[in-house]
Parts: structure tokens; sequence; C-alpha cells
């Protein structure tokens, strides 16, 4: 059974398209099937994934407002994994979707008709609640949260809650926190961790033992086109999203073994 996460934070700036490019990388690196899907205007993500945002005859876009199939829009990443990219073009899908029948579900539907064919689908969210987060949210089994451990994080963390809880009444009620993932981690500094005894106090075991430090590397990849792990395997932000890769695959079997 595939499983599909949204990456999101209404918070900008915190590692989330980091962490989708990185995860699906890493994902696609121990054997799995990976299809990461860029539901952001910037097109970051599909700029990350060596996939050049203007130059696409197809985007998200045109599968949302069924101007084009999947395997029309489909493209194959530098870090092997399956990719849906996106551009600004999406900005319009916005106001266009207000007026589309079943308009939360367009995204789920088409996931709905694919899914089989992977077993992770990593949807990058934009860094606002709209009807592109809705729809992502919507289409999700579990929500993973990137967060700085700062103040400001955890405010933006609330509103975030607020988003799901009322996507999960309304739309979706399996939806899950699949995990916290804390980014750009620095042990040194006191704030950090203050932050980190109230995520844990609060959230417990759905915060992830992996953590994502400051790397230089990280930095440099998206520039280049590449995952990190394709750019520098060895580098620290590397290794951490292998380990989280491998934290949530056990997690992920775990759950499965409950269920059995």
């Amino acid at each position: 059974m595939s499983k599909v996460l949204a990456i999101a934070n209404q918070k900008g700036g915190v590692g989330k398209t980091t962490t989708s490019v990185n995860l699906a990388a890493s994902l696609s690196v121990t054997r799995n099937r990976v299809l990461l899907i860029d539901m952001d205007p910037q097109g970051n993500a599909t700029m990350g994934s060596g996939v050049d945002k203007n130059g696409l005859e197809y985007s998200i876009y045109d599968l949302l407002t069924d101007q084009a199939d999947f395997a029309s829009v489909v493209k194959r990443s530098d870090g092997e994994y399956d990719l849906i990219p996106a551009n600004g073009d999406l900005v319009s899908a916005e106001v266009e979707l207000i007026s589309l029948e079943n308009r939360e579900l367009r995204l789920r539907n088409i996931i709905e008709a694919i899914r089989e064919h992977y077993d992770f689908i990593v949807i990058d969210c934009p860094p606002a609640l709209s009807m592109l987060t809705i729809n992502s949210l919507v289409a999700a089994d579990g929500v993973v949260i990137p967060m700085q451990c700062e103040y400001y994080a955890l405010e933006g963390l609330s509103a975030l809650m607020d988003t799901i809880r009322a996507i999960q009444d309304r739309i979706n009620p399996t939806l899950k926190i699949e995990g916290i993932l804390r980014t750009m981690y620095d042990p040194r500094n006191k704030l950090t961790s203050e932050v980190n005894g109230q995520l844990f106090n609060y959230f417990g075991d759905a915060v992830y033992r992996t953590v994502v430090p400051r790397n230089i590397r990280l930095a440099e990849a998206p520039s280049y086109g590449k995952p990190v792990i394709k750019y520098d395997r060895t580098s620290r932000g590397a290794i951490a999203y292998l380990a989280l890769a491998g934290e949530m695959l056990r997690r992920h079997d775990e759950s499965a073994r409950v269920i059995q």
C-alpha cells in the first residue's frame, strides 16, 4: 500500500522544499518507487530536482485543470524519482479551481488513479493556506512538518494544526500528523533546547529522532539541480535525510505489522 505524504508548513524558510526533494531522493535510494509532486508555484522543488521550470510544456497546473494527462506531465528527476513539476502557471490554478466542481478533491483524484505504481508520493506544499495546500492535505495520508526550533516557528505550527484539524473534520478524517522534523538544527542554541522540550511534550513520539543540521552542502545542492545525496553523499545533510528515510520506513513497517 502506497503512502501519500504532504510536506507542509504555513511558515516559509523552514526547509519544506529542501525536505521534499531530499526525502524523495533518499526514499528512492532505498529502492522505493517515489513520486514527488510540486504544488508550489515557485517551482523550487522542480528546479532542485534538475528540471527547468521555465521550459515545461505541461505542469501540475495542466493536470489540475484537466488540460493534460499524467503521462504527459510526469518527468524523471536527477534524483531517480518521478516528478510532477510546477511553475508560475500554478498561480492561475488558484483562481480556476474556485469555479470547478469538487475543487478540494482535484489532486486526490489524480493521485488515486496512479498511486498503485508508487510506494511513496511526496507533495511539496506552498508556504501558505490556499486552495493548493487544501488539495494537498485532502490528498495526503499524513503530514510531515519541517520546522526550526525557534519561537516564531511554534506560532506558525499552531496555525497549521488548526488547518489540519479543519481538514480532518470536513474532508479527510484519516489525515494524521506523520511527524515533526527539526531542521537547521543547532544544539548550541539555548532556545533550541526550550522549543525541543515543548515539541516532545506536545507531540511525543510524532517528533522524529532524526534532526537536519545547518549544512553548506545541503544549501548548495539546489543551485546545481540536485538532491544533496547526488551532490555530496558524505555531507551531514545527505546523511541526515538518509537517516530520516530510514526512520520513516521503520515506522511504516511497524504500523503495517500492527494493522495485520
